[in-house]
Parts: C-alpha cells; structure tokens; sequence
C-alpha cells in the first residue's frame, strides 16, 4: 500500500507518519521510486502499536524508540526481550536509599517475593522497576502507618500469578516473536489499566453488596 493509504487504514495523518518514520519508529517502506515507497500489514501493525503507546499511554517518543528496539532485537532470547521492553516504560524514579521506610519496605518485599516462591524475581530486585515500584508504595504505606507486609500481600501476588499465566497464555497464542513481544508491551500500556478499573469495579460491587446505597 502506498502512504495514502497507510494513512487511511490507520487513521494517522501522512504528516504524523512521515513524523515516526523520521524518528525511526517506523521501519521505512520498500523504494518503489525517488519519491515513492510502498508499506505493508506489518508497518501497519507497528503503527496501530505506536499510535497506542503515544496517544493512550501517554510514552514519550524517546520511550517508544527505546522499547520498539528491544522489541525488534532478535539476538535477545524472548524472556530478556521481553524484559528489556517492558523496563524501558516510563517507571518510579529510585528511591532514597537511607531512607529507614524504604529499608524496611525492601525487606519486607523481598520476604513477600520469598513467600510467593518466586525465585527468578527475587534475583532481579536489585534492577527490576516492577520490585522498585512495589517497595516505593508499600514504603509510602508505612509512613502513614499501614504496614502491609508479606502476610497480606501474599494472596493478592498469588492471583496476580495466574494473571500472569493467563497474559503469557495469550501472547504464544501469536506466531512471530516481534508479535509476541507487541502483545506484551501493549499489556502494559493498556491492560494493565484494564486491571485496574476491573479492581476497581470489582470493590465497587462487593462494596455495595455488603453495604448498600445507605
């Protein structure tokens, strides 16, 4: 398909795509002539992903290039690639270390990981922005004066291990490697949201239940 027609099926102007192929987020097209390339369902698949990370996710251009290259990295076997596009979202700054909130808070965590029998997380603490946001907010628990520790996190990282089992379930339900590690991306920037207005729903609903309108 010529760039019209891009622009057409995906609802971003020529202007914006000639803006990503630019900044290197879109893979140009095959030269037809001097003043002619010609696009395909994979530059329309990367687009539709890009248009979602910038407009829905709200992920910086300069986040998007970053991500959309390890998720193009085929030297990477798929667990790192996957782990290095997911770290590469915008994340929680780090957070003071001698901190005594943040110190208790990442032992706890750690306890938390260890509870769960999740070993392979436990050895990335020291890098993994997903154990880094986790300690910031239970060390912010802490200073108001709620500790939530392993005891009451536990259940909740149970269930968020069979999400876990269901999101990889469905990313092998695509074939190529660059699809597979798309879907996940876009778990994170939208799912993920998901999630969270499902929980959100969810006590809405139990709170009512219990409780009702009085």
């Amino acid at each position: 398909m010529r760039l019209a027609e891009l622009s057409e099926r995906s609802g971003v102007s020529t202007a914006t795509i000639k803006y990503y192929l630019r900044e290197g987020l879109l893979a140009p097209g095959r030269q037809i002539n001097t003043t002619t390339a010609e696009y395909d369902e994979e530059h329309l698949r990367r687009l539709r992903l890009i248009r979602a990370m910038i407009q829905v996710g709200r992920v910086p251009v300069a986040t998007v290039r970053e991500v959309l290259g390890h998720v193009d990295d085929d030297s990477l076997p798929r667990a790192m690639r996957l782990g290095a596009a997911i770290w590469s979202m915008p994340q929680v700054p780090e957070p003071e270390v001698d901190d005594e909130f943040i110190q208790g808070a990442r032992a706890a965590m750690e306890g938390l990981l260890d509870t769960l029998g999740w070993p392979n997380a436990r050895a990335l603490t020291a890098h993994s922005p997903a154990f880094r946001s986790l300690v910031v907010a239970a060390a912010a628990l802490r200073r108001l004066g709620y500790d939530w520790g392993p005891e009451q996190l536990a259940p909740y990282g149970r269930l968020m291990q069979q999400v876990a089992v269901l999101d990889l379930d469905f990313m092998e339900t695509h074939e190529s490697e660059a699809e597979k590690i798309e879907v996940a991306v876009l778990g994170a920037v939208l799912v993920e949201p998901m999630l969270q207005a499902l929980h959100r729903l969810a006590q809405e609903e139990e709170s009512t239940r219990r409780y009702g309108y009085e």
